[in-house]
């Protein structure tokens, strides 16, 4: 990621309140899924909206994002909630994923295809993957993100292969409220 991208996310991040949004509705939604202890590593987690969330069910929840701005939002939400989370500072188009193994790998709105492999390679066996990412479809209707940041419509399932990743989960289409609806595709893998 370029300076000026990092320049970028600092700058949106500095103009939110500290207080962390909800978290994905898609994670939420597999919560019986999904272990109460272990180690959770949250991708490009900003400012820890589903760290937290994650952190409360009770994992140990490690923050890996670009923005320093983002992660200070994370830190104080935490604190707020009497959560403890670790923040990684870190560019991952250029450096590794933190330290493994993970119980969860989650990452959410953050496209970089060569890392399927290492969330592979840092799950524990029987460790889950959640990956969401919106598609090309979602052109159809918003110009942002634009295409470099997007899934080709049914390629999710594809960054799989050849990895020890089973799907559990898999599901594409038009999700949210009318009017701010957008093109994505979801994914629950399994370490085998």
């Amino acid at each position: 990621m370029s300076e000026s991208d990092r320049q970028k996310w600092d700058a949106r991040y500095r103009t939110r309140r500290p207080e962390a949004t909800a978290p994905s509705a898609f994670v939420v939604s597999l919560s019986d899924a999904l272990p109460t202890r272990g180690r959770a590593l949250d991708v490009a987690g900003g400012s820890g909206r589903n760290a937290l969330w994650l952190a409360r069910r009770g994992l140990a929840v490690t923050v890996v994002d670009v923005s320093q701005a983002g992660l200070e939002l994370a830190r104080v939400a935490a604190g707020a909630a009497g959560l403890d989370l670790q923040l990684v500072a870190a560019d991952l188009d250029t450096e590794p994923l933190p330290s493994g193994p993970f119980d969860v790998i989650l990452c959410a709105d953050y496209l970089r295809r060569e890392l399927f492999a290492a969330f592979a390679a840092a799950l524990v066996p029987g460790g889950l993957l959640i990956f969401q990412q919106a598609t090309r479809s979602n052109l159809q209707r918003h110009a942002h993100p634009s295409a470099r940041f997007l899934l080709d419509d049914a390629e999710l399932p594809s960054l799989l292969r050849g990895l020890s990743l089973e799907i559990v989960r898999h599901e594409e289409g038009w999700v949210g409220a009318l009017g701010a609806e957008r093109h994505e595709a979801r994914l629950l893998a399994r370490k085998v």
